[in-house]
């Protein structure tokens, strides 16, 4: 009975992991708009160093400085769109000349 119940209990403590991380994610707001994104961000950004420092100096490693990073998803976020709506735009445009190009190609072969 024991080995039927592993399985269920594995499955059980992944499913409960992942509902938690979903509900941490959903409740901070990274699933909502660009705007609470930057502001969840911007919290990370003042929470995450003084708990590594604190983890730092009670395990007493030493860490290279922190990177300064300059982002701003809603720029990244608006670009990204952006870029993949031009790359649908163009798309039909490109296929019919990439044809074009392999039909003159296999054209010139045969002759």
């Amino acid at each position: 009975m024991a080995a039927n119940l592993f399985p269920v209990l594995k499955l059980a403590t992944k499913v409960t992991i992942a509902g938690g991380a979903l509900y941490v994610t959903y409740d901070s707001g990274l699933l909502g708009g660009s705007e609470q994104g930057s502001e969840v961000l911007g919290k990370a950004k003042a929470a995450i160093p003084p708990a590594v420092d604190e983890w730092v100096k009670y395990f007493g490693f030493k860490l290279p400085a922190f990177p300064k990073i300059g982002f701003s998803p809603i720029e990244a976020w608006n670009s990204g769109v952006q870029s993949s709506i031009s790359a649908l735009s163009s798309g039909p445009t490109a296929l019919g000349g990439y044809t074009n190009q392999g039909l003159q190609y296999l054209k010139d072969l045969t002759k």
